[in-house]
């Protein structure tokens, strides 16, 4: 009797739990845009650019006109029209030039900013062209004019002579955020108003010198450059100019131009016809972890510096190869592509702050910062010197003492030389003969006796860094001497 009660309580209990209500955590409802009214809007401001160039076109007395080579083969060996070599064939000349003649030369896409014809688009798409054609959504017409172009960023702009045309509102791309909704329109493969859509995958994307791009998943192709990256709300975030492929079609990957560096571009171009950038005259290289930890920085920050160009607003003001550069202006440099962007923006004859790290050190360095077409070229590279005489030191390197010539020539006021090189760290570090060496940790090196000194005075099991000039590039290389 007691096994049946207990059982049966088992089953009611059991059956209560079947029967109570289960919770699910509830999630936001995400609902996939519409963007059918959004483009009703948008594509009448998007157009189609078209771009010609003259060629000139070679024609050979006797030939048959508009006819390519090889079937102008075919129609002589079968319908009787004399084969060249054969008896009774018109004796050949050589092809005589002919007026040069307008050839299509490709397709791309554009927006209108303004009303009154003012149309932004990529430079790679009307760089070269000798004539630009623009094609509305109404199918009229016209020849534009290049007011201006920016290879650098690949933001051109052109004009049309008309009035009253719509135009795309402009957003903010520094509030685009990953993962957001937009849309691409543009005339790939020369389909004209094609709408394709997908998501931000990622924002500040380095390609480039001077723009960090955004990178969708957005379909792009052959025909889309210069067209407009479009937010829901139907404003412009981008330029679309770019895709990452291994066949050349589209593969899930496509970069824009931010709006934002867009239209700063474009403002210059409208109003000078080129664009005006600020430069220091610094070469810079990649830092490392080991870099890094070695130079005292714990993590990879800022931008090293590779080489200074002699004479350039950098070298005037004191920056010298193996400083680490941490700001400019009150601008963070987290990564060497930082600096060109905000030293580009910054006009020029400006008085600028750099904020160095040299020596285990933060220092601020003020710069007067020069227009990039007064460049003055960067340094000879130097050959290498195998002078007599010389000492191994402790890295394993065979040593000697540069000349007065030698240190004109590499720009440099002291270091010493690599001649030999024996079983050490740093001869194991890749440095090679012909290499001088012009720092070890914050020491700078006069010469052999006291590179020597500097050596042995180092702790065996703590990493230090080693500045080492090489042709027109100075290398910063971690050692651990034991």
């Amino acid at each position: 009797m007691k096994k049946y009660f207990f059982t049966v309580l088992a089953i009611f209990s059991l059956a209560q739990l079947s029967f109570a209500p289960v919770a699910f955590a509830q999630s936001p409802r995400v609902t996939i845009p519409d963007f059918a009214d959004l483009v009703e809007r948008a594509s009448p401001a998007v157009v189609n650019i078209r771009t010609t160039e003259k060629v000139a076109v070679q024609q050979t007395q006797g030939g048959m006109p508009g006819i390519p080579e090889d079937q102008a083969e075919f129609f002589r060996r079968f319908f009787g029209v004399p084969i060249p070599g054969m008896p009774n064939s018109p004796k050949q000349v050589q092809p005589t030039p002919s007026k040069p003649q307008e050839a299509d030369r490709g397709v791309g896409s554009g927006f209108l900013i303004d009303s009154n014809g003012l149309i932004l688009t990529n430079a790679h798409v009307v760089d070269g062209a000798t004539t630009i054609y623009v094609t509305l959504t109404d199918k009229r017409e016209f020849k534009a004019k290049l007011l201006g172009m920016d290879k650098r960023t690949d933001v051109a702009v052109v004009k049309i002579d008309a009035r009253d045309l719509p135009k795309l509102p402009l957003g903010d791309s520094s509030k685009v955020r990953v993962g957001e909704w937009v849309l691409a329109i543009g005339s790939p493969f020369g389909l004209e108003n094609t709408v394709t859509a997908g998501i931000v995958s990622a924002k500040s994307r380095d390609t480039g010198d001077y723009l960090p791009f955004i990178q969708t998943d957005v379909a792009v192709n052959p025909g889309n450059s210069g067209g407009p990256l479009l937010n829901t709300a139907g404003q412009v975030i981008g330029i679309n100019s770019q895709i990452f492929s291994r066949s050349g079609g589209y593969m899930g990957i496509s970069f824009a131009i931010p709006i934002d560096e867009a239209i700063r571009v474009a403002d210059q171009l409208r109003t000078n016809g080129k664009m005006t950038r600020g430069r220091i005259g610094v070469a810079l290289g990649d830092m490392t972890k080991e870099v890094a930890e070695s130079l005292g920085l714990g993590k990879p920050r800022g931008a090293y510096v590779r080489n200074v160009e002699p004479s350039g607003p950098a070298a005037i003001a004191g920056i010298e190869p193996g400083d680490v550069i941490l700001s400019f202006n009150g601008h963070e440099i987290s990564k060497p592509t930082d600096l060109p962007r905000v030293v580009g923006e910054t006009r020029p004859g400006a008085i600028a702050t750099v904020q160095v790290w040299r020596k285990g050190a933060a220092r601020d360095i003020a710069v007067t910062v020069a227009d990039t077409e007064s460049a003055q070229g960067v340094v000879k590279k130097a050959e290498a010197a195998s002078p007599n005489g010389g000492s191994t030191n402790a890295f394993g390197v065979t040593v000697s003492e540069l000349s007065d010539a030698r240190k004109k020539e590499l720009n440099i006021r002291g270091g010493v030389e690599v001649i030999g090189l024996g079983d050490g760290s740093l001869a194991r570090s890749g440095v090679r003969p012909g290499d001088v060496i012009i720092r070890v940790a914050d020491v700078d090196i006069s010469g052999v006796k006291q590179f020597e000194s500097v050596v042995k005075g180092l702790d065996a099991n703590k990493a230090v860094p080693v500045f080492v000039r090489r042709a027109d590039s100075t290398l910063v290389i971690p050692i651990r001497p034991k």
